[in-house]
């Protein structure tokens, strides 16, 4: 098995949205859950966690440090999970649950390469 890495943009226009009614953001958070714990129930879920949305930006080799990440909704990354998978294919099958698909969002597959020292 393979470990990648699974990175959860955008979205967040209709998330907010959802918000507003406490009983429609409870069914959304719930969809995420009971997507997670299947993916435990396989043996596929490594972890994951929500990102805040504030940070900061280290750039170029003076190391300079600005706010951020500032980019436009749908290209932040709000959050992602570790997985474990055959291969890409079943990796992306994995992810193709995902509710972040409600709201427009994108998931990014990354398989993590294993550094070798």
């Amino acid at each position: 098995m393979k470990e990648f890495l699974l990175l959860f943009r955008g979205g967040d226009d209709n998330r907010i949205a959802a918000q507003q009614s406490p009983e429609k953001w409870q069914q959304h958070m719930m969809k995420w859950k009971s997507w997670m714990e299947a993916l435990g129930k396989q043996g596929k879920f490594l972890s994951g966690q929500p990102l805040a949305q504030g940070g900061s930006v280290i750039r170029g080799g003076k190391k300079v440090v600005t706010d951020g990440p500032f980019v436009e909704g749908k290209e932040i990354v709000g959050g992602y999970l570790m997985i474990k998978a055959r291969d890409l294919g079943e990796a992306v099958d994995l992810s193709k649950n995902c509710p972040i698909f409600e709201f427009d969002g994108t998931v990014e597959v990354r398989e993590v390469q294993q550094l070798e020292m």
